[in-house]
């Protein structure tokens, strides 16, 4: 086998958890492959560099090895090359700190917490 569908590959190599979700994100234009935008059938080959924004992040995929069949993630990740930058730090909890063993934290130190994560 030489090629198959992109949206197969995507589902099979672990990228999307379903391969409704992979179509989709093809549908709506998120994965290009060498560049050029791509549909769900397209066919993906051996060398192809596929780029799939995925939860806010940029994920750059060399294609190693043609598979349709989704498979076990160490098998999966012998399938494509991570050329992806690496992601950005979360950084929501470096301004609230605590000491270790400073117990439980408070009502107000949750609140705290809270509007550091979810700002309105």
């Amino acid at each position: 086998m030489d090629s198959t569908r992109l949206d197969k590959w995507l589902w099979a190599v672990r990228l999307y958890k379903t391969l409704t979700a992979a179509t989709e994100a093809c549908t709506a234009g998120h994965v290009r492959i060498n560049g050029a935008p791509a549909k769900a059938a397209h066919p993906v080959r051996v060398g192809d560099r596929v780029q799939a924004r995925l939860h806010d992040r940029e994920r750059v995929l060399e294609v190693v090895q043609i598979i349709e069949k989704r498979v076990s993630a160490p098998l999966a990740a012998e399938c494509l090359v991570d050329h992806s930058p690496p992601p950005p730090p979360k950084e929501w909890y470096l301004g609230f700190a605590r000491d270790p063993g400073a117990g439980r934290p408070t009502k107000k130190d949750r609140r705290a917490l809270d509007r550091l994560r979810h700002p309105r």
